[in-house]
């Protein structure tokens, strides 16, 4: 029996959120006055995000290798970094807080197949990196994932599931190996200023 017939397959109505022919005018203005600018010219590389829909704050620095799918589904917080050759593939909603760094040839991915079906039926889930993450060079994250405040995700692992905040997490599947230190600080002052009841016991 056969296990997927592409022929078969059927992109859903407005899956893209624009029509046809303005996403196409994006690869073409990305290809040709995007990816072609010199590296020194954050500003109008945010310009030109800002101008196809996307939700660039303040400080933002975003190399000219970087790829984006739907720049109209992507916010990005103030002073985040998206390193080189970052692909935010964004077919669904990528949001990425503030002060947020995305190393070099990482990669954010929303959408996937239904690989039990034989039309192959494609389908899309947010990718949520919370405040003051570090994702290290050649970072895969999968649809569906949120990275808590303040996490950092080593080089070349594979975040499969979502991630507490403040914790340091390596390997495929990632996970966890130990808190951040500044989560730790933050978490001890507040045991301090307003006593166990008022805060989850972080050392649990």
């Amino acid at each position: 029996m056969s296990q997927q017939q592409l022929n078969n397959f059927k992109l859903p109505h407005n899956f893209r959120g624009k029509s046809g022919w303005y996403t196409q005018f994006w690869w073409i203005v990305e290809a040709l006055f995007f990816r072609p600018s010199p590296q020194f010219m954050y500003g109008w590389r945010r310009f030109l995000l800002r101008s196809f829909g996307a939700k660039i704050g303040k400080g933002v620095i975003v190399r000219p290798t970087v790829r984006t799918q739907f720049p109209w589904r992507v916010s990005i917080g103030d002073f985040s970094w998206i390193g080189d050759n970052v692909v935010l593939y964004s077919l669904g909603i990528i949001d990425i807080g503030n002060n947020v760094v995305v190393s070099q040839k990482s990669y954010l991915c929303t959408g996937s197949h239904d690989y039990t079906r034989q039309d192959f039926p494609i389908s899309c889930m947010p990718v949520i990196l919370e405040d003051e993450c570090w994702l290290g060079t050649d970072v895969y994250v999968a649809p569906g994932v949120t990275i808590g405040e303040g996490t950092v995700v080593g080089a070349r692992s594979s975040v499969f599931k979502s991630l507490p905040a403040g914790m340091v997490c390596v390997g495929s599947p990632a996970k966890v190996v130990k808190q951040r230190k500044e989560h730790e600080m933050r978490m001890l002052k507040a045991v301090v200023n307003y006593g166990l009841s008022a805060v989850d016991n972080p050392f649990e």
